[in-house]
């Protein structure tokens, strides 16, 4: 039964995208059909097109589905152990304390989106979605991460380059990144980013 599936793989407010589910000898056009069927019965609700999630009953005695950011993570970074996409400008910088402003629209860098930049609204919220130059995989999101932000430092800094660069250091250093990764992805970015690279010297404390 499709929906004993769904309870097995899925946590009760947790995103299901449909394109990921492919069950051995259930043809797509009963697949469908059952999804109508348990969506109509309220055992599943439709978040949007193609995103459905199993309602999850609240004290308040409501069903409580995924927050935007959420589905945005799950839709853009990583969901099911695959990681395809980070957090980026604006939003990361605050992430690791190198800004104090808290952007209106939280900027990711993602495989799954075919525009150049794209503004996504996700439930009540909007997200700036940029494609990746590089592809982005488990072994070199962190550092394809860090090039991004060298990018366009300047626009996020509150403090001053020393502050700076211990921050992008201790970032650096508790992810592994070395000297190595830098020079395999780096030229695929723009001279800012050898700039800011060697401004901070970085390459001076990278094994």
């Amino acid at each position: 039964m499709l929906f004993d599936y769904l309870k097995e793989h899925y946590k009760d407010g947790e995103p299901i995208f449909l394109d990921d589910i492919c069950i051995e000898g259930l043809r797509r056009d009963n697949f469908r059909q059952q999804i109508k069927t348990l969506a109509d019965a309220g055992k599943i609700v439709r978040y949007e097109k193609g995103i459905y999630y199993i309602p999850k009953q609240t004290r308040f005695r409501y069903a409580a589905g995924p927050s935007p950011e959420t589905v945005a993570r799950y839709k853009y970074i990583s969901r099911g152990g695959k990681i395809d996409g980070y957090y980026s400008g604006s939003t990361f910088a605050n992430l690791i304390g190198l800004s104090m402003q808290v952007p209106m629209k939280k900027e990711i860098v993602s495989n799954n989106i075919a525009a150049i930049v794209r503004e996504v609204s996700i439930g009540s919220q909007s997200f700036i979605v940029r494609r990746t130059n590089v592809p982005i995989t488990g072994e070199n999101v962190k550092v394809l991460q860090l090039l991004e932000l060298l990018k366009n430092l300047d626009a996020y800094l509150d403090s001053n380059y020393d502050e700076a660069r211990e921050i992008i250091t201790s970032y650096s250093l508790s992810n592994g990144i070395t000297r190595d990764d830098i020079d395999r992805h780096i030229r695929r970015y723009p001279d800012s980013t050898f700039r800011y690279y060697y401004e901070m010297r970085l390459d001076h404390v990278l094994a």
